[in-house]
């Protein structure tokens, strides 16, 4: 039997597990908090990152292509060795989908269930993330099976308000288990240092300043909707009056080469390259199809870029219309239209504040940025009509 807590000397710190999920955005989720809680004082973390990987022979193994499965086998065994090793006094699992074979381990072990989205709004989305349905009774036992993984935690907490929303009304838990914790961004790290920034003729990352630049950070191409803002920008480019602008693609995808259009292949989540290019660009879009709360949002919203997006997901509680942002319908006409509205009002004022505008009465909304890292400074044309019910560009 591993050593309980009660065990331990007085004053040592919480020896905490924490497994993190590494697809998609939660693999930038999971270096965050563990540069947060290095040399912590009151934690010692144990990071048990669970990798989508599948060795060839695993292929062969049945039910073991299931990414449900291999990740909550994969949890499953790294959690067992650990408690053997050293124990552990609390448990931190996100998401939901390597917790789904942790029952035991959460019954005995203080549990943190972290969440960017349910299984529920997943399916919802899965058109978008190539994601097909079950039949009526694999969806009934997987339903069921996930609202006993939530009531086994502790907590849970969850990257949005939409999220709880789906626990509530889905799988009928009680708001008082559930706090909204956005991911965040490192702001010491991602930070603009504005001194010297789009002063002269080259930026930071060797960039021609005089060019307006749009930053699309996507590894799904289709899915994020990159073949929408191409396309976009192929209509804008044909329009003389559209001051010159290029469009920086961060994919690992296949990308046909085309004027206007830059490519980088080669870049990892919080590197310096790509936080120069983010600090050297001048709007982000992710005209998105199918998303929960992308990550790169938080990051542009630190450096302070105008963003347009798509109005999918929880992608509004971080893009506040014509304040953070511009909300667009999923189309390429919309996205034309927000692209030049957007393109017009950073040629008359390239140079952005690194840090948020006083809040109105004087307060400081710097608590954004540790939230979700949106800076309330990027819209201020406040001639605009006010938007539709729901909240998008017309």
């Amino acid at each position: 039997m591993a050593k309980s807590r009660a065990h331990r000397p007085p004053g040592s710190r919480l020896h905490a597990a924490l497994v993190v999920e590494q697809t998609l955005g939660h693999v930038t989720y999971g270096q965050n908090l563990q540069a947060v809680l290095a040399g912590h004082p009151l934690i010692d973390p144990t990071f048990i990152l669970v990798t989508y990987d599948m060795p060839k022979w695993a292929a062969r193994v049945p039910g073991y292509s299931n990414w449900t499965a291999r990740s909550g086998l994969r949890a499953r065994r790294a959690v067992r060795a650990q408690w053997r090793h050293s124990g552990i006094d609390v448990m931190f699992v996100h998401t939901h989908v390597p917790a789904l074979l942790l029952g035991r381990w959460m019954r005995r072990i203080p549990t943190v269930l972290s969440l960017d989205a349910t299984s529920e709004q997943f399916d919802r989305l899965g058109v978008h993330y190539s994601h097909d349905r079950s039949n009526f009774l694999v969806e009934r036992y997987k339903k069921r099976a996930a609202k006993w993984c939530f009531e086994r935690a502790r907590h849970i907490v969850v990257w949005s308000q939409w999220v709880s929303d789906s626990l509530v009304s889905d799988y009928g838990l009680d708001p008082a288990n559930i706090t909204v914790v956005g991911p965040g961004v490192n702001i010491e790290l991602w930070e603009r240092n504005d001194a010297g920034s789009h002063d002269a003729g080259l930026d930071d990352a060797g960039l021609d300043d005089s060019v307006l630049r749009v930053l699309f950070v996507g590894g799904d191409l289709h899915r994020k909707g990159a073949p929408a803002l191409m396309e976009a920008a192929r209509r804008l480019r044909t329009d003389a009056s559209v001051p010159p602008f290029e469009v920086h693609l961060v994919t690992t995808g296949r990308v046909d080469p085309e004027p206007g259009v830059i490519v980088h292949d080669d870049m990892k989540p919080n590197r310096p390259e790509l936080r120069e290019l983010y600090q050297s660009s001048h709007v982000f879009c992710l005209p998105t199809l199918g998303d929960c709360l992308p990550m790169v949002l938080c990051e542009a919203g630190v450096v302070g870029l105008a963003v347009i997006a798509t109005d999918v997901g929880a992608i509004r509680e971080i893009v506040v219309h014509e304040r953070t942002g511009l909300l667009v319908e999923p189309d390429r006409e919309h996205h034309g239209a927000a692209i030049l509205r957007t393109v017009e009002q950073q040629r008359l004022a390239i140079r952005r504040p690194a840090r948020p505008a006083p809040a109105p009465g004087g307060g400081d909304p710097s608590h954004l940025l540790s939230n979700h890292g949106t800076s309330p400074t990027r819209w201020e044309n406040r001639e605009s009509p006010s938007p539709p019910a729901g909240g998008r560009v017309p």
